[in-house]
């Protein structure tokens, strides 16, 4: 399984010794980069949206969020794995070869870079927002509505734990397929599809489920934004989404903070203990033949 997932556990498109070579720092780094440039373009996609008047509707919303997400798998792929995603990080540490070691400075990273692109998209979007910080003053709903550009937020009608099982549902859909999309003894594309794939993957489940709890799937891309918020100004009600939703019994934060991790690492067993062990009898029975 190791050899098949060797794109997202770390050796990337020009094998292990690549990585060896180019040393710890520049894998941080560039795991950094690709998790800040899907995240400047998606915070930026929900920005255009909410302080721009862009027309985008929940498919165009999904296929950005896709987009960016593959863009930033192809621009540090070959060199750390991009993983992007704290919760494919620590499935791929427990399901696969990923050396767990890494696990800690890959999670740093990926937060960090969650952060900064948070600062730059709202550094790039400042008139806008105090433009619509001033119209919502005194509107705790309104403000906190208005950090659903950074993070996010469930629908108003279901619960903390309704949205914590959809959260762990999708996030165990995603890896359960990005196992499969870059698995080389199933039915992985070939060529350099992968990002690609992978980017339809995530806009795929979110038109399906967006609406229900916006498609974190990843506690890099709405923890890291969501303390940007709270630190420019948000307070703690960005942490806990109370004033969206009166059926919210414990801060929402902890949603998608938690539940991505769960979810990751049950699709990351089932996939291990159906599919690949499937693949590995098949294999042993070629093998006796």
């Amino acid at each position: 399984m190791g050899k098949a997932l060797s794109f997202l556990q770390g050796s990337g498109n020009n094998g292990g010794e690549f990585m060896k070579k180019t040393g710890d720092t520049y894998i941080y780094l560039s795991e950094f980069l690709g998790t800040f440039i899907f995240l400047l373009c998606g915070i930026g996609c929900v920005g255009a949206l909410r302080l721009a008047g862009a027309g985008f509707g929940q498919w165009e919303i999904s296929i950005v969020w896709g987009l960016a997400v593959a863009m930033g798998v192809y621009v540090c792929g070959g060199v750390c794995g991009a993983h992007l995603n704290p919760s494919v990080t620590i499935a791929l540490a427990l399901f696969g070869d990923f050396d767990r070691r890494k696990v800690v400075p890959y999670i740093l990273v990926q937060m960090l870079a969650g952060f900064c692109a948070a600062a730059l998209a709202y550094a790039m979007y400042y008139n806008l927002f105090a433009d619509a910080v001033a119209a919502t003053a005194g509107d705790p709903a309104g403000m906190t509505a208005l950090a659903g550009i950074f993070c996010t937020f469930p629908h108003p009608k279901i619960t903390f734990f309704q949205a914590f099982f959809v959260e762990l549902v999708i996030t165990a859909v995603l890896m359960c397929l990005i196992y499969a999309l870059v698995d080389g003894r199933n039915a992985a594309p070939k060529g350099n599809l992968g990002g690609l794939l992978i980017g339809l993957l995530v806009a795929l489940i979110g038109a399906s489920f967006g609406p229900l709890t916006g498609f974190a799937m990843n506690a890099a891309r709405d923890f890291g934004p969501r303390l940007f918020a709270a630190l420019a100004g948000w307070g703690t009600d960005v942490m806990t989404g109370y004033p969206l939703n009166g059926n919210l019994s414990l801060p929402y934060f902890l949603v998608p903070l938690i539940a991505p991790v769960i979810g990751a690492c049950i699709g990351g067993w089932i996939y291990k203990r159906i599919i690949v062990a499937a693949l590995d009898r098949n294999a042993a029975a070629g093998d006796k033949a």
